[in-house]
């Protein structure tokens, strides 16, 4: 046991979309009769999306994503319903609304629709129930950009209760995408290295991050976009932890690594400016003190917790 000490600890709880607590029961996705039972079980609770905006109940102060069957029918009729797992054994389902309802739900007193980013930074919920609104929200979109067969480009279907789709014409399957993505701080002595995208708030520094490419390893994505980024090049690379990203759908893979050189030539079609950073600059940052008035990303995004990895030491 010695050895898993020496791993890294669960995600915390700060960190959005990384914590649920559903039994996903995928040995139910291909049972019908299990599926057409378990949406009329009066126990079941449901999970509202419409035009990508999480639909929920408000009674004039409190918010709530949970609606129960006689709630989740006044909404409408849904495109799909998707299984999303079990809460002990209480079964939970996503409901796809149809876009051309929204601004009547949004009318109604007893509804709010929120952007899942915000529910996300003002943690409206338990970190598990906004896990599984991220899962439903992506799921969605997922299908709305997947109507029709990279094969042969006829119309599919879902199936396994929304976890795939099949082609009519080919039988091809097709399964949910995720895109991986590395998000990293290069480390060189007690400095790190964190860039500004154009399209963050002024004064907001953070970790770089890119996408993996087909036939890369972790390591080599990390070191590849590093170097694209600001011509810094990296030896070893440690990986930290990983933060499901429901934007629309990736997964943050948080690294740090190793810098073998110092002089930064920044890509301005990725970054508007990038530097190097005391460990004691980045704790001010985070506590927000800093005397440039630099920020760091809100506390469920994976880069603030890597920042905070290397402020600790």
């Amino acid at each position: 046991m010695r050895f898993f000490d020496q791993l890294p600890p669960q995600p915390t709880p700060e960190l959005g979309f990384a914590t649920s607590g559903l039994n996903r029961a995928a040995l139910h996705r291909e049972s019908m009769e299990w599926q057409r039972e378990a949406l009329a079980n009066p126990a079941s609770r449901f999970i509202a999306i419409c035009k990508d905006t999480p639909v929920l109940q408000f009674d004039g102060s409190t918010f709530d994503p949970l609606f129960d069957r006689q709630g989740a029918a006044r909404l409408g009729d849904p495109v799909q319903a998707l299984f999303l797992g079990l809460d002990g054994n209480v079964p939970w389902f996503g409901l796809n609304i149809p876009a051309e309802q929204f601004d009547d739900l949004k009318a109604r007193s007893d509804l709010k629709l929120i952007d899942m980013r915000s529910i996300a930074m003002q943690g409206l919920f338990q970190p598990g129930v906004i896990s599984t609104i991220g899962t439903a929200k992506a799921m969605f979109l997922w299908h709305q950009r997947h109507r029709f067969c990279s094969n042969c480009g006829a119309a599919s279907a879902s199936a396994s209760s929304g976890w795939k789709r099949i082609c009519e014409a080919c039988k091809s399957e097709h399964f949910p995408r995720t895109d991986p993505v590395v998000i990293m701080l290069a480390i060189h002595g007690d400095e790190c290295l964190m860039g500004r995208s154009p399209a963050f708030p002024e004064g907001r520094y953070s970790c770089l991050a890119g996408f993996m490419e087909p036939g890369e390893t972790i390591e080599d994505a990390v070191r590849r976009e590093i170097l694209e980024e600001t011509s810094i090049t990296t030896g070893r690379v440690r990986y930290l932890d990983a933060q499901p990203w429901p934007f629309p759908s990736s997964l943050m893979i948080g690294c740090l690594a190793e810098a073998t050189s110092r002089i930064i030539t920044i890509d301005p079609a990725e970054l508007a400016d990038a530097r190097w950073f005391s460990r004691e600059e980045v704790r001010q940052i985070l506590a927000e003190s800093h005397p440039g008035g630099m920020t760091a990303p809100p506390r469920m995004a994976i880069a603030h917790h890597i920042m905070q990895v290397f402020a600790e030491g």
